[in-house]
């Protein structure tokens, strides 16, 4: 009835794949390339699966030094996340008024409530705010659960947002710290 639906390919991307947006992260340039990353970043917080990391390969030429592009590309990818967080917020706020979103997830295949209980809400428990920043600065772990996992526990949107950008910052400062202590064994 409905049918086989090809994917529209791009230069090699699918697009419904949101590959292409990654790509566009990992191969843009100049300070169009900041938007980017920003727009990216946003999205991850609350929508695209995937990871945070590949902002750090965007080739940047911003006539600045490695550090002061990595720093700038942080902070612009930390700002980004913090505000995708806060619309993954006030979803989470409204679910939580939703008795039959939270009967859903708990019906779901993956039961993001149960998971969530167990490990997020553990973290948020103990350590609030400082636990979610924890967190989020797992590297290559998709955040975007944590956030709504998060999102349904908290309610201060300004401690929310803060939380979320240091755990973006201290994730690409691991991940930063990671790589470069790998390459430096090599």
């Amino acid at each position: 009835m409905f049918g086989i639906v090809a994917p529209v390919f791009v230069d090699g991307l699918a697009l419904g794949s949101f590959e292409w947006l990654e790509h566009a992260v990992e191969t843009t340039t100049g300070w169009a390339g900041l938007a980017i990353i920003f727009v990216y970043s946003f999205l991850i917080a609350f929508a695209l699966p995937g990871v945070s990391e590949v902002v750090l390969a965007a080739p940047l030429d911003l006539g600045l030094s490695r550090a002061g592009r990595l720093a700038l590309i942080i902070v612009v990818s930390g700002v980004g996340k913090a505000a995708g967080s806060m619309l993954a917020f006030h979803i989470g706020q409204e679910a939580k008024e939703s008795g039959p979103i939270i009967s859903f997830l708990r019906r779901s295949r993956f039961d993001v409530i149960e998971w969530s209980e167990k490990k997020t809400v553990q973290l948020a428990q103990k350590w609030g705010y400082v636990g979610m920043a924890l967190a989020l600065s797992v590297p290559f772990f998709p955040d975007t659960i944590s956030i709504y996992a998060f999102a349904v526990l908290e309610e201060d949107y300004g401690k929310f947002a803060l939380a979320t950008f240091a755990g973006s910052v201290g994730r690409l400062l691991v991940t930063l710290f990671l790589v470069g202590s790998t390459v430096a064994v090599l």
